[in-house]
This record gives structure tokens, C-alpha cells and sequence, in this order.
């Protein structure tokens, strides 16, 4: 996991084809965010604290002897952090259409593309420093993991592979003089290795070859990617994968007064550039590409072919759900015939599938192969790899029950839960049942419950900060729900006396930090399995398509609603979460079942929502886990009742208020 920037400077860019107005929108305001190189490696060396590296591209223009046209030279520079004291005294900002950070050195007629790259290494067997650059002056900075898809070795590194397979990528550009009629896309070229990687990515690369940009996210986007599009008052291009704080950052209330950050919509983008015209600018001609796995792009436009079932369907489906309850706790026996008979064998069926390959999804993101060890001595004695965001609720239960049965069982598992009101909130509550029951499933794995409690009105950096990090996401409930991720991952709290009893007053806890850097998280489950209270509405209002519409519209925009946010606050700790519930044959198989055999809402909460995943942690053992309703994390660790008393002085106040969707400091719009 990385976090990854780039400022281009001295092209004039062409947008057109994006549907952005392609002579830069004038701004609401002409104040501008203002950060120093200092602040943007900062954010990103939180993100990445093994390691820090940039590099500077310059590009001028040179007449060719042979050739009418202007053609394009480059040159690329380390760029030493000890050595840009003075770059990071200049603000990026502009005043004037001028950008005060502009290299005094650099010709009126180039332009820079300055790459940042902070790693948090987890994979290969040698360390590694971002950008990655090869013999041909490809430049790579990768924040992502190959799961499948792509070959890599238990010793590779997949940024090193990844760079090297880019590396023999066919190349185009509009501005190149082709001898053949290659578009760029189809086999061996970049859209199509990036089409092949099975797991979360986002990526900025230079081609040399044919002078083009490439950068985008995956498909699902699981890793953070934020841009800046260029305008009459800030003609500069950037990306990043988290936003700096700025010196504009609002003191009291931790707000910026500027959408200056767009969150990336997934795909591959490319940029090729063009020599200089007559106003001395490069041409940059902007260009979104199609997914060249066709499979990809089924889950892409997430289309289920079985949607509304028969009546007698919708009566077997309802028949198996009221007799699942029945008293196997493993996979093996489950498999044998029941006392249910044949409908309840068709059930586990369905129930196995989705086990089997959330199983091997956990397994792709814990294999210890897959996790970086070089120079790093104390790995033998840290013992706990890999932790679970824990609530004690229905997903998490899965993820922790599954990571146990693919982990060394040698190793401990962190449970990091947060509590906004201590013992009392639900969260904390069913995350001490969580841990009995997974005790008893799995009485020799060592499990830590690491408990994480937060006072919220204490929390005012904090929550500054927090700001920052959700940027461009700007509501309370987006605001409640980074703080609480933020603390999670950050693993800060107290555990207790492996067998002390948890309604003994006088038991013992000691401080504890957990030191796994993978975290694994749940998000993805709600979309796909109906978890939301507004899909039992749009049931009710509307019957099995308006649900399966609902749902499509949560998977297809929880790229720009969740995943970003959610790995940036999670990120800033050192970091890397991992999402099971999307990884791309989970997604498959859960879209090849009909709808009325995930969930059934005509049920209770806690019975027909998300029926599946309920069936899959019954075969699991997880009984109690399996009868949890859904509780989102906000309320589940009460941090939306303490932000509503505290910005709204009660919980009615705040929901009359629909606080929840409430912009933070409306009213800096008119600043």
C-alpha cells in the first residue's frame, strides 16, 4: 500500500472528451488550496512510512532535422527530501494565473511532471523505493495489490512485476508519426494489463515512448484517488491519494472553504502530450479507455439475471430459511444429508459457494508470502500480521471466522473495536459476544480484543484532521464515520486477561497498540446482500427490481460514497485495508444467485437481510452472529449520538435537522 501524488505543470490540457468544459471552468472563488511540498509528502508518508521518493520529468521541445514538426526530449531528476528546502517554502497556490511554486530553473517552454511515491511495503523480499523507473525511463508509482490475474512469484514485488509488463506495452499517441494503425488498446496494451489485475489498485505511469500519462483506479475503487482538474485560476494537473492539510484549512472548524479535490471515477485515463504551440504551452489531450475484460465488465454494469422469482420459488426459498436453523456447526457435516431433506441441501449448496469463495478471498489477502518481512527484525516476535475491523456484527464474525481457519494458527488476530460511550455501546457490546463465540469455535487461536474508546468532545484535532482526510466527502455522517474509522485503524486501546470473565469488575487490561499493518474490513457486504434499511424501503415500495435497482446504484457509486473515504482514514495510520466482500469472483458469485435466495425481506430484520451471508456464518458455527441485525459503524459505537449533541444539543434536534446528511458549515459555501 502507497500513497501516490503527481503536479504536472506547462501543458495546456484538453478535456474535452471527459465532458469537462475544456477551457477550465471559472472557480466559485479565486482562493485556492494552498499546500507546501512539505505538507503533500507529509500526508503521504503517513500512508507509506517505509519509504519516500520523487522524482522530477522535464519536457522540452527540440526541432528535428528529418521532421517538419517540433519533437518531445525529456529528462528526469531524483528529487532528495533533504535537498527541497526551498521548494518547500513555496506554496502551491496561484495568484494571478501564475504558479508561485513554478521551478525557477524551468524553461518557459517545458513542462514538469513531479511523481511522489510512500510505500508501506508488503510484498517481495527486498525493500523498495517509489517511484519505480526502469531502463527506458518508465516511471511507476502503484498503490495497489495483484491478488490474481497477473503472475506474481511468493518472493515479487507486483509494483516491480507490474512495471516491467507496462514496460512492454505496445504504445500510441495522436502526437506520434505511427507506421501502423495500433489504437492503444486491445492485447499488449496498457488498458489491457490493467483490465487483468484482480484486486484494488490505483496507479499514475509514465510511458516514454509515446510521451502519454496513464493513471486511473480499479474498477470497484478500493484505493483512494483524488484530482484536480485544471481551471482558468489553477492550470495545474494533480493527483493524490489523500489531500494535504492546508494553510486554508479552517482553524476552528477544521473545514476548507474550496471543493478543490474530486474523487476520480474508476477507469484508466491517459494524457498523451504534444510538443508546444505558439503560446509555448504543451498540448495534453485527456482520454478516458474502456475495460478490455469482458468479465470485468459484467460485474462493472452488475446485472443479475435471476431477479423476481415464481411464487413457488419465493415459497421453497422461505421454507429452507425457517428451517436453517438446526444444530451443524462445520462445513463438512453441513454437506451431509439433514433431517431438512433436499431443500435444505439446495440451500447449503448456495451457502457453500459463497463460503468457499469468501474463504479463498480472505486466504489471497492474509497469505503470509504475500507480506513484505526484509529488514524487518522484529517480525518473528510481532505476532499478529493481520487484524479485523471488529464490531461483533454479522460481517466482521465471517471475516475474523475465516481469517482463523487461513492464518498460521501461531499468530494472533487483533479485534480492533471503537466505543464512543465504553462498555455501553452496542458495538462493544456484541464485540465481547463476538469474541466468546469465536472462543468457542476457535478455542486455540489467540484472539485480542483490543478495545478503543473515544471522547468525542476531546477529540478536537483529531476531528480537524479527520476533515482533511475525507476531503472531498463533506457531511456529518461521512465526518462520523472517518473519525471512527480513523481511530480503529489506528489501533490504540486497551486489552484484557486472555481468560478473564468480562462482567468481572475487577479484571485486569493492559494498554495495548496493535502493530498488524493489513486490516481487514466488511465494506461491500451491505451493497451486495440488501443490508440497508433503504433497500427493505424500496422493497416495500417497489418489490424485487426496485430492490436489485437499489442495490445495483449502492455498488456502482460506492467507489465515490465509501471506498475512498474509507481508505484514506484508515491509510493515514500505516495501513492497508482489505476488502473481502469485494474481491471480483466473490462479486461474481454472489450476482450468479438469485436475488430471493440472498435476501428475503418480507422477513425480520435479523432473519431475511443478507440472508445468505446469515446461512454462511450458521455454517460456520457463528449461531449468535448469524441472528445480528445490521447496525452501520456510526451508531454502532454511538460516535452519531455524541456528534448530534454536540452540533445539534440533542438527538431530536438532529434529526429534524437530517443531520446525518448534512453539509459540515453550510454556510462557508459564501465564504
Amino acid at each position: 500500500m502507497c500513497g501516490i501524488s503527481l503536479i504536472i505543470h506547462g501543458v495546456r490540457f484538453d478535456l474535452s472528451s471527459l465532458l469537462i468544459n475544456s477551457t477550465f471552468p471559472v472557480p466559485k472563488s479565486e482562493q485556492q488550496l494552498v499546500f507546501t511540498i512539505a505538507d503533500l509528502r507529509a500526508a503521504l508518508r503517513r500512508r507509506g512510512p517505509d519509504s519516500l521518493g520523487s522524482w522530477k520529468l522535464l519536457l522540452h521541445s527540440t526541432v528535428s532535422s528529418c521532421l517538419p514538426e517540433r519533437e518531445i526530449a525529456s529528462s528526469i531528476e531524483e528529487v532528495k527530501e533533504e535537498s527541497c528546502s526551498e521548494d518547500e517554502r513555496n506554496c502551491f497556490s496561484l495568484a494571478n494565473g501564475r504558479t508561485e511554486s513554478h521551478s525557477s530553473t524551468m524553461p518557459s517552454s517545458a513542462a514538469e511532471l513531479h511523481f511522489f511515491g510512500a510505500s508501506l511495503q508488503l510484498r517481495g523480499i527486498s525493500p523498495i523505493v517509489q517511484p519505480l523507473i526502469d531502463s527506458s525511463k518508465n516511471i511507476l508509482v502503484y498503490n495497489g495489490e495483484i491478488f490474481g490475474g497477473i503472475d506474481i512469484g511468493g518472493e515479487e514485488n507486483d509494483g516491480e512485476v507490474l512495471l516491467q509488463l507496462l514496460g512492454e506495452c505496445r504504445c500510441c499517441s495522436p502526437y506520434l508519426h505511427k507506421t501502423n494503425n495500433f489504437d492503444g488498446m486491445g492485447e499488449g496494451s496498457v488498458p489491457d494489463i490493467l483490465s487483468k489485475i484482480k484486486g484494488p489498485w490505483a496507479i499514475i505511469y509514465w510511458q516514454e515512448s509515446s510521451k502519454t500519462l496513464w493513471f486511473g483506479r480499479d474498477a470497484f475503487g478500493r484505493r483512494s484517488l483524488l484530482v484536480h482538474w485544471p481551471t482558468v485560476a489553477d492550470s495545474r494537473f494533480l493527483l493524490s491519494s489523500v489531500s494535504p492539510v492546508s494553510s486554508d484549512f479552517e482553524a476552528e472548524n477544521g473545514t476548507t472553504k474550496l471543493s478543490f479535490w474530486e474523487e476520480l471515477p474508476c477507469g484508466i485515463y491517459s494524457i498523451s502530450i504534444g510538443a508546444p504551440k505558439l503560446d509555448g504551452l504543451f498540448l495534453g489531450e485527456v482520454k478516458k479507455h474502456e475495460w478490455t475484460n469482458a468479465i470485468l465488465e459484467e460485474l462493472i454494469k452488475w446485472e443479475r439475471t435471476s431477479v423476481e422469482p415464481k411464487p413457488e420459488e419465493l415459497h421453497i426459498s422461505s421454507s429452507k430459511t425457517l428451517t436453517r436453523k438446526h444444530d451443524s456447526h462445520s462445513v463438512n457435516s453441513d454437506a451431509l444429508p439433514s433431517k431438512s431433506g433436499p431443500m435444505q441441501a439446495s440451500n447449503s449448496v448456495l451457502a457453500q459457494t459463497v463460503l468457499m469463495a469468501l474463504k479463498e478471498s480472505v486466504m489471497r489477502r492474509s497469505s503470509l508470502h504475500t507480506i513484505f518481512q526484509a529488514g524487518r527484525h522484529d517480525m518473528e516476535n510481532e505476532l499478529v500480521p493481520v487484524a479485523v475491523l471488529f464490531s461483533g456484527g454479522l460481517d466482521s464474525m465471517i471475516i475474523a471466522a475465516l481469517l482463523h481457519e487461513c492464518l498460521d494458527p501461531s499468530y494472533y488476530i487483533d479485534l480492533l473495536n471503537v466505543s464512543f460511550d465504553g462498555r455501553s455501546a452496542p458495538d462493544r457490546i456484541s464485540a465481547k459476544a463476538g469474541l466468546n463465540e469465536l472462543r468457542r469455535i476457535a478455542p486455540s487461536r489467540k484472539w485480542k480484543l483490543v478495545e478503543i474508546d473515544a471522547d468525542l468532545p476531546t477529540l478536537t484535532f483529531e476531528t480537524k484532521h479527520v476533515m482533511s482526510l475525507i476531503n472531498p466527502a463533506n457531511t456529518y455522517m461521512d465526518l462520523n464515520i472517518g473519525i471512527a474509522l480513523w481511530l480503529a485503524a489506528g489501533g490504540n486501546g486497551w486489552v484484557y486477561e486472555e481468560n478473564s470473565n468480562y462482567n468481572d469488575e475487577d479484571r485486569q487490561c493492559i494498554k495495548y497498540k496493535s502493530k498488524a499493518r493489513i486490516l481487514l474490513v466488511g465494506s461491500g457486504a451491505d451493497e451486495q446482500c440488501a443490508g440497508y434499511g433503504r433497500h427493505r424501503t424500496k422493497y416495500r415500495n417497489g418489490s424485487w427490481l426496485a430492490l436489485h435497482e437499489e442495490m445495483k446504484l449502492d455498488m456502482q457509486r460506492i467507489w465515490k460514497r465509501n471506498l475512498g473515504r474509507d481508505d484514506r482514514c484508515i491509510a493515514d495510520n500505516g495501513k492497508e485495508a482489505r476488502f473481502p466482500f469485494l474481491d471480483e469472483d466473490v462479486i461474481r458469485i454472489l450476482l450468479g444467485i438469485p436475488l430471493w435466495e440472498v435476501t428475503n425481506l418480507d422477513q425480520p430484520s435479523g432473519v431475511g437481510d443478507k440472508k445468505i451471508l446469515r446461512e454462511v456464518a450458521e455454517l460456520l458455527g457463528l449461531s449468535e452472529a448469524a441472528a445480528l441485525p445490521k447496525r452501520a459503524i456510526q451508531f454502532g459505537s454511538r460516535i452519531a449520538r455524541e456528534s448530534n449533541r454536540k452540533n445539534y444539543g440533542s438527538n431530536r434536534a438532529a434529526n429534524q435537522a437530517s443531520a446525518g446528511s448534512a453539509v459540515i458549515h453550510k454556510q462557508l459555501d459564501m465564504a
